[in-house]
């Protein structure tokens, strides 16, 4: 199994000198699996248009382009690549579009399919060439064939957004993005006039519970990607409830889980790549020999598992 990055970044791509070494691309991973030749690709940020002109000059030459794209979620960030997805516009592609939808009126290819209007866009996705199927996920597991199995995870964002859990001869990539750590949405100040002892006592648990299974979920992966986009101190002064978590709080589920290597991931559109460089002196130290290892992901980096 390999990953290899195309995008890194959140909320907006933004290319400049500041961004050039750790990329400014929005979100997209290529995951590629050895011996059946199979290419999943997970989100589709701005990063898929690279991608795609990839695809185009090493594997379209091989034989007609078949693959599947797993979004987390559908905010812009993470579906905006698609139109430039340049495989999407041959006859011969076969492509499989997966990913949580939030209400039965607007479905998956309705809310990606419909950056393809003339509103926003010079070609509709009725003219689209490829043959493009769109699935509607859930929670649970599925058996892809060919050994790869994949587990499914809610994640607290403001959106329905989903987890992935790829797992292939032994080895295992997880994503966990966009996310916020889970939290008592409850009153629990007792002097409050709102407060109700058995309401809070009731979100301490769930709280307790959906970070617990979380931490399952990713539990033992030899690459995990995770939400990075702030500081702690960042997060407890302006971010919080917007569904990201904090450098600290990612890596401490990382250490607390077995994990062998893991990415710092969704890069907030603001930081540079001289920023970026000082906290990987702060975050990314290694912490004893059965430490795991933690780097910042950056746009073209290559991970064989």
């Amino acid at each position: 199994m390999r990953a290899r990055f195309w995008g890194v970044r959140g909320s907006i791509p933004c290319p400049g000198r500041q961004t050039a070494k750790y990329g400014g691309n929005t979100a997209c991973i290529e995951l590629r699996f050895s011996g059946s030749g199979r290419l999943i690709i997970v989100d589709a940020g701005s990063g898929l248009r690279e991608l795609g002109n990839f695809m185009m000059a090493h594997d379209l030459p091989k034989g007609p382009i078949k693959t599947s794209i797993y979004l987390s979620h559908t905010h812009w960030d993470h579906i905006m690549g698609f139109p430039f997805f340049t495989p999407i516009y041959l006859p011969s592609t076969t492509l499989q579009v997966f990913g949580p939808v939030n209400h039965e009126a607007d479905t998956l290819e309705t809310i990606v399919g419909g950056q393809m209007t003339y509103r926003y866009f010079p070609v509709r996705e009725a003219e689209l060439a490829a043959t493009i199927t769109y699935v509607n996920l859930n929670e649970g597991r599925f058996d892809l064939g060919d050994g790869i199995s994949l587990t499914t995870k809610y994640l607290n964002h403001p959106i329905l957004c989903l987890g992935y859990r790829f797992e292939c001869r032994g080895k295992v990539f997880c994503t966990a993005f966009d996310i916020e750590p889970y939290k008592n949405l409850f009153c629990t100040d007792p002097d409050d006039p709102s407060y109700d002892e058995v309401m809070a006592t009731e979100g301490d648990f769930v709280a307790l519970e959906q970070n617990a299974e979380l931490e399952r979920f990713v539990s033992g992966a030899d690459l995990l990607v995770y939400d990075a986009q702030y500081t702690l101190k960042e997060y407890e002064s302006s971010k919080v409830g917007w569904g990201h978590t904090p450098m600290e709080e990612a890596i401490a589920v990382t250490k607390r889980n077995s994990i062998k290597k893991m990415a710092l991931f969704h890069h907030d559109p603001m930081r540079t790549d001289d920023q970026l460089d000082d906290l990987a002196k702060i975050y990314c130290r290694p912490d004893g020999d059965d430490s795991p290892d933690i780097f910042f992901a950056q746009e073209g980096m290559e991970i064989v598992l």
